[in-house]
């Protein structure tokens, strides 16, 4: 397993160290408590702060829910430079690069090293760069696939091992009931196919000292292209937005069988085909290798907390508190219904009853520990923006035009080559 590495020079940051780590806080002389301004978009987030708040009077969070995504992000930027950011956000995993480029985070290493050990190394490499940590761990995606179980079972196909056996199974599946499409890869999921090509073994970004390679336009990355271009030629997925009134029908009907994604997809199809509860199942992300059980991640997110925050000291002690406590992980788990980064959210989560989608897989999230366990973190770049729309673009683009899908990695590569070398990076390419 390998952890990102990068150097300040490399993220651009302006921040200097004295800034960062030399000004831990302490309150007016009032005796009054500390105030913090917390932004996050989690289920549950209001409630976690509550518990919080009660538990620790000398350190009073106030929760403000200003979206998550990429309008999240932009938010937080421009809030910074504006002069009013809050002390700490929640940020996606794939924007954590491009946050520290702009600034935002923190270097909060000394104030947080004391809760390395409670999460898995794959999880904390998501949040340091080159030994230096710019967030704690909340939530992770290890990738995983949920199937319909009972269609599986009434066509007697097994559940596949390896992605040729995935392919072997719509295949099966299909021979039997032609009106069934075993999923749908949306032109869109950039942040789909980069942790599948990973797990191929090619990172789209990587980073050495001062230098940063691009490797989107990789030759695994083109196999796992032309992978699912072949599937998609043969009628065995479809190309369609996800989560959109047409998926969610066939999710219902039962003419979409699978979705290869991450633990955390089962809450999503029980809130739009809640009728289908029971049918599911949960099994380890289909493998390039028979041998190799590794998967990345898709999604996940971390708390930062900001460079304009004059009290970081309590700022990460709150970070810690709900992410790395044994409470506050559990009520990630049971509160915002997420898989804790954190170890002992993982280890309670074993105790929990499944998901209501699945209640009839008792060992539910066994399973879910064991893909945990065979992690391999991916590695973003500071431009992530530019990528998710050069991807999209040319991927609609193959899909209208019937051209290749692999060829959708060029354009994106020299896309996002092009705008870090305009930005100022130390850019290589892959040979």
């Amino acid at each position: 397993m390998r952890t990102p590495r990068t150097t300040a020079a490399v993220l651009g940051l302006s921040l200097a160290t004295s800034a960062l780590t030399g000004c831990a806080a302490s309150g007016d002389g009032s005796g009054a408590p500390v105030t913090l301004e917390y932004w996050a978009w989690a289920p549950g987030s209001a409630e976690e702060v509550e518990a919080f708040n009660a538990s620790h009077p000398d350190i009073q969070v106030k929760h403000t829910d200003m979206g998550g995504g990429e309008t999240s992000s932009a938010k937080l930027v421009t809030a910074l430079r504006a002069g009013n950011a809050p002390d700490l956000a929640l940020v996606e995993n794939t924007s954590l690069p491009r946050m520290v480029v702009s600034g935002v985070p923190l270097d909060i290493t000394e104030h947080v090293s004391d809760v390395k050990d409670n999460f898995a190394p794959g999880s904390w490499a998501q949040t340091t760069f080159d030994g230096h940590t710019f967030a704690v761990p909340q939530d992770v995606g290890p990738m995983a696939l949920l199937y319909r179980q009972d269609i599986f079972e009434k066509y007697d196909v097994p559940v596949p091992v390896t992605w040729q056996d995935y392919r072997d199974a719509a295949e099966a599946i299909q021979k039997q009931d032609p009106d069934l499409t075993m999923a749908s890869l949306s032109t869109d999921g950039w942040g789909w196919y980069a942790p599948v090509a990973a797990q191929a073994g090619d990172d789209w970004w990587s980073v050495d000292g001062d230098s940063w390679t691009v490797n989107i336009d990789g030759d695994k990355s083109r196999q796992v292209m032309d992978f699912f271009q072949g599937m998609y030629d043969d009628g065995l997925i479809s190309a369609d937005p996800l989560l959109t009134p047409t998926y969610n029908k066939q999710l219902n009907d039962g003419t979409m069988v699978t979705w290869p994604s991450a633990v955390w997809a089962p809450g999503v199809i029980e809130g739009v085909a809640p009728s289908t509860a029971g049918k599911w199942a949960l099994a380890p992300l289909p493998r390039w290798d028979a041998d190799d059980p590794t998967v990345s991640f898709q999604g996940g997110s971390s708390v930062v907390v900001t460079s304009a925050s004059e009290h970081p000291e309590e700022a990460a002690e709150f970070a810690k508190w709900l992410n790395a406590s044994d409470e506050g992980a559990e009520m990630i788990l049971n509160v915002q219904n997420g898989y804790p980064a954190a170890l002992s959210g993982q280890d309670a989560a074993r105790e929990q009853d499944p998901p209501a989608l699945m209640p009839q897989q008792a060992d539910y999230y066994d399973v879910v520990a064991d893909i945990a366990e065979n992690t391999r973190p991916v590695t973003w770049g500071p431009n992530t923006d530019v990528a998710a729309a050069a991807f999209t673009d040319a991927m609609n683009a193959a899909v209208e035009n019937g051209t290749s899908w692999a060829d959708a990695l060029t354009v994106t590569q020299d896309a996002v080559v092009a705008d870090m070398k305009e930005q100022g990076f130390t850019v290589e390419e892959a040979e």
